[in-house]
């Protein structure tokens, strides 16, 4: 494959196109990453801060939300194949202390079928909200470097009543990845962020990715991200780009770039991480949503076909993660907004999700699909 990369989209004009349209809908910058047939092509839109009219990096680094959950699974899945987790073990067993319901299991923590409650909250069908940690508004910003312990973030969940019983039911809740980082720091004995760098960034090569724990820095070079809430009101609006994500914890609180989501995505889902059939576990989506074990699978169309992604979405930040099944092309891309407590533009991100899909995978042929995140 020849690699041509180009900074201005001058070879793909639709490609550069799409983002700028993307940027039009809300965001404040794009950066976009494209492997294919064509090579690789790599492009920007919008600005690098608000109210500058520096345009974005196209590698910066980004807070990557609910991406991280993929890593966590592929860690869990490599420590499965070491024979040091059981999939289908309970796992109470490697967490007594949190006296969880015996029926759980690995593999239910990693697919959302735990029934846990969500730490960061719960939407139930009736339209009632159960409130978790504060994520939203100026009691948030007031306490964006506050630590949480992962401790006390399940503690929080197990004081809910549960969604369901274990295994019959979809929920997704962060919580499921709380407890699967803790499993993977108490089989190992070491920091999740030193498996990881054992097991993927090192064999991998990927220098620009961060499990930061509970530090609220990001490594330069980066986009900026910001959030916006009413004070006493008014109307303010605040860079979030430094911010401690403990609150969300192992649920979407690493950091990577376009180029290390691609390399790890695209090995992955090529067979160069894990074993056949642990890929095969991973891929092997639920009936409700979609969701494997830390990874969607979605439709595309007769144009497309299936493709898997996880993507993830945290204060004034996103991140697109998508590949075909044989890993050859893929999808990844970090996005920066002025969040807020409303979510106003999860819409536009939904958008802004299928347009990609369709312009890489569908040929530019729109298809309805599933934008899940």
């Amino acid at each position: 494959m020849s690699i041509i990369p180009s900074d201005q989209g001058q070879d793909r004009p639709e490609l550069q196109k799409a983002i700028e349209e993307i940027v039009e809908s809300g965001f404040l910058g794009v950066q976009l990453r494209v492997n294919d047939e064509q090579g690789e092509w790599v492009g920007s839109a919008g600005a690098r801060e608000l109210g500058q009219s520096g345009k974005p990096l196209t590698n910066g680094h980004f807070r990557i939300g609910s991406s991280t959950k993929n890593f966590v699974a592929t860690l869990v899945l490599l420590l499965v194949a070491e024979g040091r987790i059981g999939l289908d073990a309970p796992a109470d067993g490697y967490l007594p202390e949190f006296g969880l319901d015996r029926r759980i299991t690995v593999r239910m923590l990693l697919q959302h079928t735990s029934g846990i409650f969500n730490h960061t909250g719960e939407l139930y069908e009736d339209g009632t909200i159960t409130l978790g940690v504060p994520w939203q508004g100026k009691e948030w910003v007031d306490n964006r470097f506050h630590t949480y312990l992962p401790e006390e973030l399940v503690r929080l969940s197990l004081s809910k009543p549960a969604r369901f019983a274990p295994g019959t039911g979809w929920s997704y809740a962060n919580t499921n990845y709380v407890l699967a980082r803790l499993v993977i720091e108490k089989v190992t004995g070491r920091a999740f962020a030193e498996e990881l760098q054992r097991l993927v960034l090192g064999p991998l090569g990927m220098t620009g990715t961060v499990a930061p724990g509970t530090s609220p820095e990001i490594p330069e070079p980066h986009n900026h991200s910001y959030y916006r809430y009413e004070d006493a009101g008014q109307e303010k609006t605040v860079d979030v780009t430094r911010h401690n994500p403990s609150w969300v914890s192992a649920g979407g609180d690493m950091i990577s770039t376009t180029q290390d989501l691609h390399t790890y995505f695209s090995a992955l889902m090529g067979g160069r991480l894990l074993p056949a059939e642990l890929l095969t576990e991973m891929r092997t989506p639920e009936a409700t949503v979609g969701y494997g074990l830390g990874v969607f699978a979605q439709d595309t169309g007769p144009g497309g076909g299936t493709v898997f992604h996880h993507n993830g979405a945290t204060m004034g930040s996103v991140a697109l993660m998508y590949s075909t099944p044989d890993g050859s092309k893929t999808l990844t891309a970090g996005l920066t907004c002025v969040d807020d407590a409303d979510l106003s533009l999860a819409p536009a991100f939904h958008k802004a999700q299928q347009r990609l899909v369709d312009e890489v995978f569908c040929g530019g042929q729109a298809d309805p699909g599933q934008p899940t995140t």
